[in-house]
């Protein structure tokens, strides 16, 4: 055999070889190929889409957070100025209570006041009486009338 016809059979052999592999054995790796950069790309971009999706849920926690900073920040200061509003009514209701209550120690005080003057009214008024009667009785002196006065001005103070 001559070299030439070893080397176009070669050639035959080599170009069947590539016209099967292009037929065969080449779209599937191709296919396989494509399939393979399509769900890299989707993994890319679903990675990508993750990213975005942990910065806006970072965002959105981080405003939900400052908002609950916010509210609870509005309670503990409608609280506190709850806590001042009771202390004031119950001040002022003290204050109310302390009043009454002066004001009826006053009462009783001005009733047993009146009660000691009627009591001191009918003592002196007895004493009077028994003064006059003491002065009925004696003589009609003026020294004795003004001994009894004394006497009676004594049994006062």
């Amino acid at each position: 055999m001559s070299i030439n016809a070893t080397l176009i059979g070669q050639m035959i052999t080599f170009t069947l070889l590539v016209w099967f592999t292009m037929k065969y054995v080449w779209p599937p790796i191709i296919a396989a190929l494509e399939e393979r950069k399509t769900k890299i790309a989707e993994g890319l971009a679903a990675a990508e889409k993750g990213q975005e999706e942990i910065k806006l849920a970072e965002k959105k926690a981080k405003s939900v957070l400052k908002e609950a900073k916010e509210q609870s920040a509005e309670i503990v200061s409608a609280a506190q100025k709850r806590a001042n509003q009771l202390v004031e009514e119950a001040k002022e209701q003290a204050k109310k209570e302390g009043e009454r209550l002066l004001e009826a120690a006053k009462a009783q005080i001005e009733q047993e006041m009146l009660h000691a003057k009627e009591s001191l009214r009918k003592e002196v008024s007895s004493l009077a009486l028994r003064a006059a009667e003491q002065i009925l009785k004696e003589e009609v002196d003026k020294a004795k009338h003004q001994d009894i006065i004394s006497k009676a001005a004594e049994q006062l103070g």
